[in-house]
């Protein structure tokens, strides 16, 4: 049995686990790994990005995407350190990912020697498994348990290497852990689905809020919904489960979420919440009755007060139930608030179709919709863009993505990146503020590199405009909110892509379609008009602190006619 270097013997078990991309950059505590994937380049591809934060995040994007594990690297000290947001990004939203970490030498390590922290306790927060192997025969089984932990926990694995392991020639022998994940086929007990049939044959006004756990079971979660005649509610996560203009949807929920959403759920009987674990209390009913479906044991009843949990997959679950319930005749509920979103849409076109200047953001979105694909993928940043794109751009079978409840702004792009290596024949749409996205604009010299073409349309007010509204909303003036302008267009086509500003609403169709057709990486920097992106419904609370400011404002600066505070307070309540 002949003799292979360690790294070599790793890359042969990556491939066995079909990874076919790592997200790193090169560096002196990883450059023996980097020279064993060289040579495997024609099975993995070495995605080389320009921050490594931006391949953490593209790394978990991939994982959200395809449910298939995402891969980085980086070297010890400082770009170990710039994984970390990347990585709870993953954790925070359940997705599998492995980091492969060098450090320095083994010699070296414990002697703080140039560039060596200390790695297990950095990642010991952020990781379902993170282990430093200590010697080279360890590393294939510490490969594939830290993969495997990473499938069967849904959350990250760092496996930490001093960078001369990989150097080591080993004979391959038997190995103690194998290289595959089964997943487990989780079912409820018969008594706990007869429980939840008998809250759901006797709940009135049942409503559905379902999240990321529901992607997958459209088909399951519509037919149950007819069933028991519930209209449904999307989180963040959720956008896209099912069309925006589907008779049963009712929109988010949340501070980004719609007013039919937020009343529905305020005044059912019943929440059903499917695959999510919303987190903000606020947004539910102080003492409804609940049951949750939900694939992790653990989040059942984290952040609600359930009646009765059923651990397993929704588009296993779901079945049973509708076929355990007689269909309700009773549409009484569901029509009373079909009526009242058919009024949110047409609130929501009548600001769309202004032809006014300067563009204000829906009026982008009108215009996004008449060019973007039905099967594109939206990759979308973290800000006032999040509210812009959700509320005013109507899904069909688009795909959404998003950095969910770690919410990270500069999540835009490196999704935006992962998705046309995850899907190269999707059209693929990154939707970014200029907060968000000037956190990581030097990667998209990483789309020209790799030829990808990436479409990133940036809502421009040269304002961080979701931290202004914060502001606001506290009864704070505003402070440090305002950013530099940046020709986003001339950035564009100085790393080689194209790029194209717009600054009105006559140009505007004409600059997308013709951006649209570009087969490069291309930036379309649009001009809006600051606007605040209130809530679809707005509390008694948040209208008084925002009066303050406005009052604060008036006496401040002048800026607010003292009647115009009035009639705003008056607005919002």
């Amino acid at each position: 049995m002949f003799e292979k270097r360690t790294g070599e013997i790793l890359t042969d078990l990556l491939v066995q686990w079909k990874v076919n991309h790592i997200y790193g950059m090169p560096g002196d505590s990883i450059n023996e790994l980097i020279d064993d994937l060289r040579k495997k380049q024609e099975n993995i591809d070495f995605i080389q990005i320009r921050h490594e934060e931006v391949g953490a995040l593209a790394a978990s994007s991939y994982a959200k995407l395809t449910g298939k594990l995402g891969v980085c690297l980086s070297i010890a000290g400082p770009g170990a350190i710039h994984l970390l947001n990347g990585l709870y990004d993953a954790k925070q939203d359940s997705v599998p990912v492995l980091a492969l970490v060098g450090q320095v030498s083994s010699s070296q390590v414990g002697t703080d020697a140039f560039q060596e922290i200390n790695l297990e306790t950095l990642f010991d927060d952020v990781a379902a498994f993170n282990k430093r192997a200590e010697s080279a025969e360890q590393l294939p089984d510490l490969l594939n348990m830290a993969i495997r932990t990473a499938y069967a926990k849904k959350g990250v694995a760092v496996l930490i290497v001093p960078d001369d392991l990989f150097a080591v020639k080993q004979k391959q022998t038997s190995q103690l852990a194998a290289s595959e994940y089964i997943e487990p086929t989780k079912i409820p007990d018969q008594d706990s689905l007869h429980y939840a049939v008998d809250l759901l044959n006797n709940a009135k006004k049942p409503v559905i809020l379902a999240g990321r756990g529901a992607r997958g079971a459209r088909n399951e979660l519509v037919e149950f919904a007819h069933t028991i005649k519930s209209p449904i509610v999307l989180s963040l996560l959720g956008k896209g489960i099912i069309p925006d203009y589907h008779e049963l949807n009712l929109g988010q929920h949340g501070q980004i979420g719609t007013k039919p959403a937020y009343e529905a759920i305020m005044n059912t009987d019943l929440l059903l919440l499917i695959g999510t674990s919303f987190p903000y209390r606020d947004f539910l009913p102080s003492d409804a009755k609940a049951i949750q479906i939900e694939l992790k044991s653990e989040k059942i009843g984290n952040y609600y007060p359930i009646t009765q949990g059923l651990c397993g997959d929704v588009k296993n679950i779901l079945p049973m139930l509708t076929s355990m319930i007689p269909e309700e005749t009773d549409c009484s509920f569901l029509e009373k608030y079909q009526e009242k979103m058919k009024k949110w849409h047409v609130h929501m076109q009548e600001e769309k179709i202004d032809k006014t200047n300067p563009i204000q953001a829906p009026q982008l979105m009108y215009q996004l919709e008449q060019v973007i694909e039905n099967d594109a993928i939206i990759s979308c940043d973290v800000g006032n863009v999040t509210v812009w794109t959700t509320r005013f751009f109507p899904f069909k079978n688009q795909k959404f993505l998003i950095s969910g409840r770690l919410a990270t702004m500069g999540s835009g792009l490196p999704g935006a990146i992962a998705s046309q290596i995850a899907f190269p024949e999707k059209q693929v749409i990154g939707i970014c503020g200029d907060g968000g996205f000037t956190m990581v604009m030097h990667d998209f010299v990483t789309a020209v590199k790799y030829n990808l073409p990436i479409k990133i349309v940036i809502l421009n007010n040269s304002k961080i405009g979701m931290i202004k509204y914060e502001q606001e909303e506290m009864g704070h003036l505003h402070y440090q909110t305002e950013l530099g302008d940046i020709d986003f267009a001339a950035f564009a086509k100085s790393c080689g892509g194209e790029g194209y500003r717009v600054d009105n609403q006559e140009d505007m169709r004409n600059v997308l379609q013709q951006a649209f057709t570009s087969n490069k990486p291309t930036i379309i920097d649009v001009i809006i008009e600051e606007q605040a992106p209130l809530p679809g419904k707005i509390t008694y609370d948040q209208a008084i602190t925002y009066g303050q400011y406005l009052i604060k404002e008036f006496f401040t600066n002048n800026k607010v006619e003292f009647p115009d505070v009035k009639k705003s307070i008056r607005r919002l309540i």
